[in-house]
């Protein structure tokens, strides 16, 4: 998959690069998200955000206007998110299921690069799903049994 990368810091941008074993396109970025970058995404398929990147509708908006499908952050929430904007814009979103072994950083980055090669076959991410969408509602009635 295509993807891209914004405000990553040093250490997850080596753990993103050890995690991904050249599988995935990942442009990586070392600025922050806003309306002035979002035109770096660009030609891509996926967001990947980090640091609990604020993701506001008019980013979301933009996004979905350069034609991102997906969108994969490395934190355990989603609260970043603006995701009645993404459900509506049609948006899948992973986050890192909160987990003991996630919590370390390339646990971390291993979990962000599983959503993207589960995504790019055409399948749910399972626990990391964080869609208010119909998918959504799935994963979160898995996660309950």
């Amino acid at each position: 998959m295509k993807a891209i990368a914004y405000n990553i810091k040093p250490e997850e941008k080596e753990n993103l690069i050890l995690a991904n074993h050249k599988k995935h396109d990942i442009t990586i970025i070392a600025n922050d998200l806003n309306l002035e970058t979002l035109a770096f995404a660009s030609g891509k398929e996926v967001l990947i955000v980090f640091n609990e990147d604020p993701l506001s509708k008019e980013i979301i908006i933009g996004l979905k206007q350069l034609g991102l499908k997906y969108i994969a952050t490395s934190s355990f929430t989603t609260s970043h998110i603006d995701l009645e904007a993404a459900g509506y814009a049609g948006f899948k979103i992973a986050n890192v299921p909160l987990a003991k072994e996630e919590s370390e950083p390339l646990k971390r980055m291993q979990q962000v690069v599983r959503n993207l090669d589960n995504w790019a076959a055409g399948k749910c991410v399972g626990k990391a799903c964080c869609c208010p969408n119909d998918c959504g509602a799935a994963a979160r009635n898995l996660k309950q049994h």
